[in-house]
């Protein structure tokens, strides 16, 4: 079984894996360990990743890149709306309200989900990774910023499923940055003792996420996190571009932003130089030849007029790192490192602010570009079953508040009641009560506006089924299960009627207001619950497993608001159906839709790459081959067929950029047998001109080693004496044959010209030599039979006995054979 963490990014993605020696970022096809997170669609097939990339400037409009954020958006996000401006591409509203991708594939206008088209990345990812693993690869654990929002994990756990991967788990990136930090350290503190408190800071092309983590032996718990979603390395790429715009506009009256191709190029090479500048201080040139109408232009710049550019972006670099210290409620005293990962920490001016903030070095002991998918790694690898891996606890937090409001046909109001705070564990459960007489429902939405990045607050409503009153028109006591599972993804995952039976005893207080379970005397019960998760995989499980560790199978259940001297009150609990409605996710038939249209694109990607192998064949034996005439085939072919060959040649090179530039597979493997039918000959008669001396040669090695042997045993060779007159002369025989063979063979092809086919190839010498060898070699390799040779007996001196002592009968024949005694003290040993 494979385990694969995937870190998709904004910019780039990177694959890690988990091996018996520990963990490794895999390379692509074009031996890169970083992966552009770039889809490129075209009249015929698709381009991901590198390829892609490439197509960038030249089909631009077809080119999607810098889609991770627009996952659960609506088309009407002013995020959405802001970026739009600056894509090269179009955008388009789905039916739903979402945003879609306008390209042009298949000679079609297509509109793709953004589910869709991070479904094609992964479907690269995957094809990587199974490369690199040589095994097909289902399983992964995938990264996601802290700051995704419900809608936001729902659409990436879609994409994954249409790149057919079962995702174990989304992590947030400063969660596998702290895995990949702690589960290596041999030095962490005991349980029981002070925790060691980690900042962890991640600015990478997009965003920027701080967290701080405690970290004790065998597990880690993310104490807070902060985050500014849209600060990152493009917003300094961008300061650069629109000082260089208007510097071209005045120097050279060119209108940069008119122009996508000269816009997407200034970009480019603006982020070159920004990071040219956080390596060098002196100015840096600029240069872009052909830049736009054939002009070119020039520049500089230096790292001090960048800071100057940028200071608005700098300045907010404090903000998140303020905002988790005060959440954390921990001084800087506390903090035992500052560790910085991401791309964007490379700038000098960054790293100096953090540096001032918590007057502390920064630790650059990770990898800043693959730490996310390494510690990706590490947790498919604690989930999976296939791999031993160090225990090691996990626990993260929900990065905005939850809160449900609840609504019934008959009440008057609305109720609503907090039950995640900002930075509470996670995954966790809660379990709320309420007193109804009828169905109900609950909405779930994000409390805090000022905090989310995000226009929309509701999560989703769940509607609770079937409530009815008690027997005695009482209402009904409904427990409600809440979680927020490994995935950060919250939900209302079961809801069950409590339902008294006759003799209980006293009723109980009807109260209209929910009551939720006390965090604090729930806690050892959730832990345990998160526990499980972690070991099962699936929230059914844990929830079936709570269940049970709450009730007995006989449904007895001990009243919480009893004390521990009353008895145990009988009650019967049926399980409720709950309807989730307005979910920010894909409908299963949609979802269904999409996995095989990805299939049939996946199908023609394939056809369009054999189809071009194909092509490239043709292409690759027409130059290789009219080379090779003029070279080390020149004498192996008469003039006037070496005339009709390259006339062939140049006729189908001259095909294959015109007629033939689009031609089915099999045209193109017809043209490639016809070339091959007058290519092959010379190829042969060059192949064996060259290899038939090597070949009688060692025929002719073989024949005089065995005439050796058949004159020795004339000569009475004692070493032959064994071997019977009949086997000699089928030796002899066959020698003189194959003697024969070689003489007439090889003054047969004396006769004939080089640019002949030969009349005896290296086959048919190997095959001689074979023949030569099962007659002969049997003989010459046969061992002189051994015989026991009786020892002598002198009658005079040897009185009563016949024949010699068990001892020397015993020594006798192991100097017979030839063996030596075993010494002393020696053991013989087995070997496996």
């Amino acid at each position: 079984m494979s385990v694969v963490g995937i870190d998709v990014g904004f910019q780039n993605c990177y694959i890690a894996v988990a091996r018996s020696g520990g963990i490794e970022t895999i390379a692509n096809e074009y031996s890169d360990r970083c992966t552009p997170a770039c889809v490129s669609l075209a009249s015929k097939n698709r381009m991901i990743g590198n390829a892609a990339k490439s197509q960038i400037i030249t089909n631009f409009k077809n080119t999607v890149h810098g889609f991770k954020k627009f996952h659960g958006r609506t088309i009407d996000d002013l995020f959405v709306q802001t970026e739009k401006s600056k894509l090269p591409y179009s955008l388009h509203k789905l039916a739903n309200g979402n945003t879609g991708i306008k390209v042009r594939y298949l000679d079609e206008d297509k509109v793709f989900t953004v589910e869709q088209i991070t479904g094609m990345l992964l479907t690269k990812l995957k094809e990587t990774s199974e490369s690199a693993l040589k095994k097909p690869v289902v399983d992964c654990v995938i990264s996601v910023p802290s700051f995704f929002s419900d809608a936001q994990r729902r659409s990436v756990l879609d994409a994954t499923q249409i790149a057919g991967l079962n995702c174990l788990r989304l992590i947030n990136d400063t969660t596998a940055v702290a895995l990949a930090y702690g589960i290596y350290k041999q030095d962490l503190p005991n349980p029981e003792e002070r925790a060691r408190n980690v900042v962890f800071v991640d600015m990478g092309h997009s965003s920027f996420q701080v967290s701080i983590t405690a970290f004790n032996k065998g597990k880690l718990k993310v104490l807070a996190t902060a985050f500014d979603p849209y600060l990152g390395g493009r917003n300094f790429d961008e300061a650069l571009v629109d000082y260089f715009c208007e510097e071209f506009k005045g120097k050279y009256k060119l209108n940069v932003r008119d122009n996508p191709r000269a816009l997407l190029r200034l970009y480019q090479e603006c982020e070159k130089l920004k990071k040219l500048m956080s390596a060098n201080s002196s100015d840096l040139p600029l240069n872009i030849e052909c830049f736009m109408n054939d002009i070119d232009v020039s520049s500089r710049m230096n790292r001090g007029q960048f800071e100057d550019m940028c200071a608005q972006y700098l300045m907010r670099v404090e903000v998140p790192l303020k905002a988790v210290l005060e959440q954390s409620k921990l001084s800087r005293d506390d903090i035992y490192a500052v560790e910085i990962v991401g791309g964007a920490t490379r700038i000098p001016s960054i790293k100096e602010r953090i540096t001032k903030f918590f007057s502390k070095d920064i630790s650059t002991t990770l990898n800043a570009d693959e730490a996310v998918a390494r510690g990706c790694a590490l947790q498919c690898a604690i989930l999976s079953p296939a791999f031993k891996v160090r225990e090691f606890s996990i626990t993260d937090v929900v990065p905005f508040p939850i809160t449900l409001r609840w609504k019934s046909p008959t009440d008057e109001g609305l109720g609503e009641c907090e039950v995640f705070s900002k930075n509470h564990a996670a995954p966790f459960s809660k379990v709320i009560t309420f007193h109804k007489k009828e169905p109900f429902d609950l909405e779930a939405f994000y409390s805090s506006t000022q905090d989310l990045p995000y226009p929309d607050q509701r999560i989703g409503c769940f509607s609770v089924q079937n409530v009815v009153p008690q027997p005695d028109g009482d209402s009904s006591k409904v427990k409600v299960k809440v979680r927020v599972n490994v995935h950060g993804i919250f939900s209302v995952s079961s809801a069950s009627l409590i339902e008294k039976q006759k003799g209980e005893g006293e009723d109980m207080q009807i109260d209209s207001e929910p009551m939720v379970q006390n965090e604090s005397r729930a806690e050892d019960q959730t832990k345990m619950q998160v526990d499980q998760e972690f070991q099962s995989q699936g929230d059914q499980q844990n929830e079936d497993n709570s269940s049970s560790s709450k009730e007995g199978a006989s449904g007895e259940k001990q009243d919480p608001a009893a004390g521990g001297s009353k008895p145990k009150l009988k009650v019967k609990s049926i399980d409720l159906p709950i309807i989730a409605n307005n979910i920010r996710q894909l409908d299963s038939d949609v979802l269904n839709n999409f996995v095989e249209y990805e299939r049939q694109m996946i199908i023609q990607d394939k056809q369009v790459k054999e189809l071009n192998d194909a092509k490239n064949a043709v292409e690759e034996y027409v130059y290789d081959l009219r080379d090779k005439l003029c070279g080390i085939y020149e004498k192996y072919i008469t003039q006037d067929d070496s005339n009709r060959l390259t006339l062939m040649l140049e006729d189908t090179e001259n095909w294959l950029y015109e007629d033939g530039e689009d031609q089915p597979k099999q045209v193109y493997e017809e043209k490639l047998d016809a070339l091959k039918r007058l290519g092959q000959p010379i190829q042969d008669r060059h192949r064996e001109h060259e290899d038939r001396p090597r070949a009688f040669e060692e025929l002719g090695k073989k024949l005089q080693l065995y005439m050796k042997f058949v004159d020795s045993y004339k000569l009475k060779d004692e070493r032959y004496l064994h071997l019977s007159a009949e086997e000699m002369g089928a030796v002899e025989k066959c020698v003189n044959e194959s003697m024969g063979w070689m003489n007439s063979r090889m003054n047969a092809q004396n006769k004939l010209g080089i640019t002949q086919d030969p009349i005896v190839k290296v086959a048919d010498i190997i095959a001689k030599i074979q023949e030569l060898e099962d007659v002969c070699n049997p003989l010459i390799n046969r061992p002189k039979p051994t015989l026991d040779e009786a020892p002598e007996v002198n009658d005079q001196n040897s009185g009563a006995h016949n024949g010699p002592t068990a001892k020397q009968g015993a020594e006798g024949k192991a100097e017979a054979k030839g063996s030596q005694p075993t010494k002393p003290g020696t053991k013989e040993m087995e070997v496996d």
